[in-house]
């Protein structure tokens, strides 16, 4: 790893005390250069065990989501200096042995994001997916790879990387402040052409790990979908969509302009 590639992980944490530890641990040394867990109001002990572990910790004064949770993991992670920023879920459920190989190819400059895929390896039921999780996420992904012209084997996993490059151009604080915020991501990839690839994860799932109900799965799907539907709209000229035209420069203050680009207050 070259100075000019600091790799920082971001966890968006909420009630990840029984798995964040392990999760921790499991990533290999020599590899981070930084942790930033951003803790969304947990009920349990997420704060304490993340100081514990020496992780730089950022505590919501208020609940502000899962997308919500992941614009301040970002914008702290770009503000600190990163050029590669790995999203990871400190719920044990992905790999995070995986990581160097997630980077890799943007550290090569091959990609902008990459993805780990549960679908690649071809153990999602051995993994403990429920049925109707991997039917949604099928039926999703096939409906984003016809709309944005991709290739993915899944496009909802939340075990990512991006260049700087992509976070820094990508108007990412539009997004939802809600679990659609990762498609909505996709789409800005797409739209403001950018790279995507992505490596084989294994599956877990298991009581501790974090996962959407069946009401907010369903709300989700919707969400996506109609991300997709302004895509299109955006694409054709019907409608002009700031999520997919207005760059981040665009949309942050003075004060962040010049901590993420250089430029006087």
């Amino acid at each position: 790893m070259t100075p000019q590639q600091r790799v920082i992980v971001v966890m968006p944490a909420y009630n990840a005390a029984k798995t964040l530890e392990r999760t921790y641990r499991d990533i290999p040394d020599g590899v981070v250069d930084k942790i930033i867990l951003v803790d969304d109001v947990s009920q349990d002990e997420t704060v304490e065990i993340a100081r514990r572990l020496g992780l730089k910790t950022i505590v919501h004064i208020q609940n502000k989501g899962y997308g919500g949770n992941q614009k301040t993991c970002y914008m702290q992670a770009l503000e600190d200096g990163a050029d590669i920023v790995v999203m990871l879920h400190p719920d044990y459920q992905y790999d995070s042995t995986l990581v160097p190989e997630l980077i890799a190819p943007i550290q090569r400059g091959e990609v902008d994001m990459m993805m780990g895929s549960r679908f690649l390896g071809g153990q999602v039921r051995a993994g403990g997916m429920p049925l109707y999780k991997i039917v949604a996420n099928r039926f999703l992904t096939i409906c984003e790879n016809l709309v944005l012209g991709l290739r993915l084997s899944e496009a909802h996993t939340g075990f990512r990387a991006y260049s700087r490059e992509m976070l820094c151009q990508i108007p990412f604080l539009l997004n939802s402040d809600d679990f659609c915020f990762d498609s909505q991501v996709i789409a800005q990839a797409v739209a403001f052409g950018f790279r995507i690839g992505e490596i084989g994860v294994p599956t877990r799932y298991f009581d501790e790990a974090s996962s959407v109900n069946f009401r907010r799965s369903v709300v989700y799907g919707l969400a996506t979908l109609w991300t997709l539907v302004k895509f299109l709209l955006h694409k054709w000229g019907l409608m002009r969509v700031p999520q997919f035209s207005q760059p981040l420069r665009g949309v942050v203050g003075a004060y962040h302009r010049a901590a993420l680009f250089g430029e006087p207050e």
